[in-house]
């Protein structure tokens, strides 16, 4: 297993109430959607995706999330990676549907595939409008769709309730490319199948290797683990995998409902 590599945090970026980013002093070359193992000493070592060459934006959830909202510019992290799969476009047309903290993996496999021509729409949501993450950068991209549950911006409603109503109007997309909580995806997922639309998903579980060695991130019935041949996986994969959408493991091996 690789060293992480110890980088300084340049600058510190508060995007909403309960999310930074953390823009380090070195670039990384990453694939969009893949994701780096971050070290705190004394802490805990945790995987986030890139959301930019040279930044990562984590979400405030527990103990390791934490002790990041609380580091300082000019203090040291490890980073390991990058590791897993990635969003490959397919088509000319091509639709991210990213919900809260997901907008990482979307917003960098977006800001790419428009940059090599392809035709992008994104609907982006989150629980209210302080929380909806790169409003701007989705809008450099192309088409924007906001959606936040409590209606304070766009539309009032879940990103899958304006995904089926976009559909009715325009099934023409070659690809569809989506991450945030797992219900959410697993809706995405139906609803492009019965508009024969392929689906990539990013996955999110428990990780402590990131490498494929440990198997704590394996998925029930296939196997398959989340760190090595994800995080970013095609719908069809998913098709046998008995936990996407219905539970989780933790770090002691016992299911969580989602």
């Amino acid at each position: 297993m690789e060293r992480p590599e110890i980088c300084k945090i340049k600058e510190i970026v508060v995007e909403t109430p309960t999310v930074k980013t953390f823009i380090l002093d070195r670039k990384f070359l990453f694939r969009p959607g893949q994701f780096a193992m971050l070290w705190l000493p004394g802490v805990d070592e945790k995987p986030f995706g890139y959301s930019s060459d040279r930044s990562f934006t984590v979400a405030k959830v527990g103990r390791f999330t934490e002790a990041m909202h609380n580091l300082k510019e000019g203090d040291l992290i490890g980073v390991r990676g990058p590791y897993g799969t990635s969003f490959e476009p397919l088509g000319d047309r091509i639709l991210g549907v990213a919900g809260g903290i997901g907008a990482v993996p979307v917003v960098t496999a977006v800001e790419e595939f428009s940059r090599k021509g392809f035709e992008v729409t994104t609907i982006l949501g989150a629980c209210t409008k302080e929380e909806l993450l790169f409003v701007e950068r989705f809008r450099r991209c192309g088409e924007l769709i906001l959606c936040t549950d409590d209606g304070t911006l766009g539309y009032h409603g879940f990103t899958t309730e304006m995904l089926e109503r976009l559909l009715r109007e325009d099934d023409k997309f070659d690809l569809i490319i989506t991450c945030g909580p797992e219900l959410m995806m697993k809706k995405v997922v139906e609803i492009g199948r019965r508009y024969n639309i392929p689906v990539q998903v990013s996955l999110e579980r428990y990780m402590k290797c990131g490498i494929g060695l440990c198997g704590h991130c394996a998925l029930d019935d296939e196997g398959l683990c989340v760190c090595k041949d994800g995080p970013v996986f095609w719908e069809d994969k998913l098709r046998y995998i008995s936990e996407f959408g219905r539970y989780r493991r933790d770090g002691s091996g016992s299911k969580k409902l989602i």
